[in-house]
């Protein structure tokens, strides 16, 4: 029998996690050790013993078999938050790849060196006839400062001794002679930094519909049995998805459990808050990139020791050590800010149902507008699929048009604004109802179209559109076809072909130029860039200090506005004609969530969507705010391009200091990917390789990227194709090159 060989860490400290140490695996561990277990090992030239975690196990030793140590046994005590957490990172390197470190350094949480804040107040401890005395006696002596601090104490037993060595300018010294001489003593106390400032808030609760009622039955029905899955609430905008998962969170935490919220964007973080905040107190806390060091370690410590029970942030909040999690929430669960572009390039989606699974916990994923792969696993019965079809407020959805820019370029028109917009604007303006205009910008990448009669140049090969390059070519990012750009339009002969120039400023300019004295917010990178900057704009639009919010797509998401009864959409086939298969299921995401902002109180609302693609199925489909007739269409698109939900894809990443270096490098590992494909029947493997071809920004930092996709309908067999090239990689010990891999990666890159 072979030698089993495990890879410990030692201490899982943030900043040592620098390396593991290989231990063997005695004969009478090898059937029940695993990756993530708590060990005791055998340490130093002492062999001192102490607990590591198992991050890998293997045949291959990396060191003299004969000086490698043996594991001493398995810590036999209950699984800890940090086995588990331990478990999850080895998870993730399997399924996402990347280092065992990094892996780490994702899940755990950050141990720096942070004081905890510190209190420390002065108490009385003579009597109110003894300080009296006392005083006296410092009065004559000409003591003044004692004299002064005993005649605060005579008011009062206990002072905050900031308030002493601040306001009364009491020095250290004076404050030591009165503890020598027993009068006052000084306390300290430690707390943890709590990043909710939130006052005057009061309990909050709605009465649920039956349909939300159902929800709650079900999701809390089966998590008493014993059946922690996975469920989808579709529902649309204003129909209450919040407080369907408020209400799951109070059954759990009255069944003694513990609940993350994800959230997709900071500027959520502070409106969800506050709901949340007046439901739960004290017992809800935030995790997000805003926390100073501190704040966040502290977060981590109270959940820890069961100080707070409800967690709120984006997919990072996914990773907080609580011990007993009971249930997962993801909002607006479609959102591509769910999928780290950072390595281990990990999915909240699936990590959480991990997370649940290490911890018998139930996961509730909600969107007015379910990404594909979520609602096809619904429709095959991997997630219970729930539907939530009317707006809580009594309101409808509002009366949507479409216009065809190409028709108003035709009658003179070439303001950004159409005329029907305009109309509107003039209309809500007297009187006294509210706009936002929301510039789709979202993955803005340079395709080139006919403003003419709307042609986007596309790829021939790979049925998205071609992304403009410097020296007038046409580029696609998938499988490297290039052709020059056109002088005319090849379908109507038109002159008028470009890409699309405007932003957010440009914007606000010309809407005060038809409409002087008008009250605008502008919300987008520039104006956000401060802490609490999105908290101030959207208070501020709240409050009615302004007449229209214009904004790119952080104003469409989850806002609700009810003064709002007009959304102009402005250029919706930006994200039309982004070079990527998912283009079709983000305009439609983008545009739906934009429209539903409108009407969303007792007024009735309105939504223009500006277009130079009228009849394209996700602007028709955005404007009915029909979900499922959107997802008919694009699901025949996938099957036939054989896109993921209904196959699997991996983006294998190359980055090179020399070009050449790079694309060689590319072409040998997708030439190893290639090889494979004749190992079976081309009808059962069905694996396919496109590319390599230069990455949609080919340098950045003098660093060259290239990428190919590995196209399979099964995700293990693309995580077996991985294993296969970062072995190739080591092999080939690529030092000026390195390697990443995405799986069914949200952008290309």
């Amino acid at each position: 029998m072979k030698e089993q060989y495990a890879d410990i860490i030692v201490d899982i400290s943030h900043e040592k996690l620098d390396r593991p140490f290989q231990y063997r695996v005695p004969e009478r561990l090898r059937d029940v050790l695993e990756v993530g277990m708590c060990v005791t090992v055998p340490f130093g030239n002492g062999n001192k013993l102490i607990k590591g975690y198992v991050t890998a196990l293997g045949e291959q030793c990396k060191f003299d078999p004969a000086k490698t140590k043996d594991i001493a046994g398995i810590v036999q005590k209950g699984v800890s938050v940090e086995d588990k957490m331990i478990a999850l990172a080895g998870w993730i390197r399997k399924s996402y790849g990347s280092t065992m470190i990094q892996a780490l350094k994702t899940v755990l949480p950050a141990k720096q060196s942070v004081k905890q804040l510190e209190h420390k107040r002065l108490e009385r401890r003579m009597n109110p006839e003894e300080i009296r005395s006392l005083s006296g006696e410092c009065e004559r002596k000409h003591q003044t400062a004692k004299a002064r601090l005993l005649r605060e104490f005579l008011e009062q037993e206990t002072i905050p001794k900031e308030w002493v060595t601040g306001k009364l300018g009491i020095s250290t010294s004076t404050i030591r002679s009165l503890e020598q001489a027993g009068a006052i003593r000084e306390v300290s106390e430690t707390s943890y930094r709590n990043p909710v400032k939130l006052t005057n808030v009061a309990e909050h609760r709605n009465t649920l519909s039956d349909a939300q009622r159902q929800i709650v039955e079900a999701v809390i029905g089966d998590f008493d049995e014993g059946k922690k899955g996975t469920f989808l609430i579709h529902g649309i905008t204003g129909s209450g998805k919040t407080e369907v998962y408020m209400q799951l969170i109070e059954e759990i935490l009255s069944r003694g459990k513990q609940a993350i919220v994800l959230i997709p964007e900071i500027a959520l973080t502070y409106q969800t808050l506050l709901r949340f905040y007046r439901r739960f107190g004290d017992r809800v806390s935030v995790m997000n990139s805003t926390l100073s060091p501190g704040e966040k370690y502290d977060q981590c410590e109270r959940a820890k020791k069961g100080e707070i029970d409800v967690i709120i942030g984006p997919r990072s909040a996914l990773f907080t050590p609580f011990p007993n999690i009971g249930l997962i929430v993801i909002d607006e669960e479609h959102e591509s800010s769910y999928k780290s572009e950072a390595t281990p390039k990990y999915h909240a989606r699936e990590t959480a149902m991990e997370v649940a699974r290490l911890h018998g916990a139930s996961v509730v994923l909600g969107s007015a507008t379910p990404s594909l792969e979520a609602y096809y696993r619904a429709r095959q019965g991997e997630y219970r699929l729930f539907t939530l079809k009317e707006r809580l407020t009594g309101g409808t959805l509002p009366a949507v048009s479409i216009v065809d820019l190409r028709q108003e370029l035709k009658e003179g028109n070439r303001s950004i604004f159409s005329r029907k917009l305009q109309e509107l604007l003039a209309d809500k303006l007297s009187k006294g109802e509210q706009s936002m205009l929301f510039l789709n910008r979202r993955g803005y990448a340079g395709f080139i179209s006919c403003r003419s009669c709307g042609e986007v140049m596309k790829c021939p090969h790979c049925d998205v559109s071609l992304s403009e390059h410097h020296g007038g070519h046409l580029l696609c990012h998938y499988c490297g076809y290039s052709e020059p750009k056109p002088a005319l339009c090849p379908k109507c002969g038109s002159k008028y072909i470009s890409g699309f120039r405007a932003g957010t400023q440009q914007i606000e300019e010309k809407l005060r130029e038809l409409f002087p004295g008008v009250r605008t917010l502008r919300m987008d990178a520039d104006t956000t860039r401060t802490r609490d900057s999105y908290e101030k704009i959207l208070s501020a639009f709240a409050n009615g200090e302004a007449d229209v919010l214009i904004g790119t797509q952080m104003i469409v998401k989850g806002h609700d506005f009810p003064k709002v009864t007009l959304v102009g959409v402005l250029a919706a086939d930006l994200s039309l004609s982004v070079g990527d298969y998912r283009a079709g299921e983000r305009t439609f995401q983008l545009l739906t969530q934009a429209v539903g902002r409108a009407g969303r109180g007792t007024l009735p609302g309105e939504a223009v969507i500006q277009t130079y693609q009228p009849e394209h199925y996700a602007v028709v489909h955005a404007a009915s705010q029909s979900y499922e007739e959107f997802y008919e269409e694009e699901i025949i698109y996938r099957e036939m391009m054989e896109y993921p939900p209904v196959s699997h894809m991996l983006a294998v990443q190359i980055f090179a200091k020399e070009e050449q270096n790079g694309k060689q490098l590319a072409e040998r590992l997708s030439a190893v990917v290639k090889s494979m494909m004749g190992q079976h029947e081309a009808a059962v493997e069905k694996l396919q390789v496109i590319g390599p071809a230069p990455a949609s920004i080919a340098k950045i930092n003098d660093i060259f990227r290239f990428v190919f996709y590995v196209k399979h309908p099964k995700y293990d067999r693309l995580v077996q194709i991985k294993d296969v090239l970062e072995e190739k990689c080591a092999m080939m010990q690529t030092g000026a090159e390195s390697v990443q891999f995405d799986f069914d990666p949200m952008n290309t890159m």
